[in-house]
């Protein structure tokens, strides 16, 4: 009986899964066009999945670290884009992280980098509790960098983006003030 019952509760969620991709649609529609967008346009690939495609070349910047131009902030709070090349500065191991050869804030500044954010030396485990605790290092959860913060490349989008940011403060679109306002709307 008890066996029953399980088989018909696990067949519950699958036969929603099932019934939500009959009403799937192979097409989309364009906000901005009102025509129909194919599920090849939409993908990186431009191209159906049964055939072979080698895609296009991306371009990532040879700018080096202090010679490329910031980013604006994709809206507010947001981590930064990497502006420059990457190149010989990855991996990030649990032993070696180059970004803090010039991010680090006790360097940051005599080398002309923006420093690591302060939200990176708070413990966000600590906020749970409703406490805000800093730390005198950085927080192991941001240890690797790339999680967050990317390299941008010279690529063509692949649909266009209609998203305006909106920033209570023009500060924030340079840098972030999230260790200000870290607990807005959380309680």
């Amino acid at each position: 009986m008890l066996r029953k019952k399980l088989g018909l509760l696990m067949a519950i969620p699958a036969m929603g899964i099932s019934i939500s991709l009959i009403g799937c649609q192979t097409a989309t529609t364009s906000a901005s066009s009102g025509k129909a967008i194919s599920s090849e346009e939409l993908s990186y690939r431009n191209a159906p999945l049964t055939v072979n495609y080698t895609p296009p070349p991306v371009e990532f910047p040879k700018t080096p670290p202090g010679q490329s131009k910031r980013f604006q902030r994709a809206y507010e709070n947001a981590p930064p884009m990497i502006p420059h090349s990457v190149e010989g500065l990855l991996p990030i191991t649990l032993h070696q992280n180059a970004c803090l050869s010039c991010h680090d804030p006790k360097v940051a500044k005599s080398v002309g980098a923006p420093p690591v954010s302060p939200t990176h030396f708070i413990d966000f485990f600590q906020l749970i509790k409703g406490k805000v605790v800093k730390m005198n290092k950085l927080d192991p959860a941001r240890w690797n960098c790339v999680q967050c913060h990317a390299p941008q490349a010279n690529a063509k989008p692949l649909v266009k983006n209609t998203f305006k940011p909106d920033y209570r403060n023009p500060e924030t679109k340079q840098k972030t003030i999230l260790n200000k306002n870290v607990f807005e709307g959380v309680y």
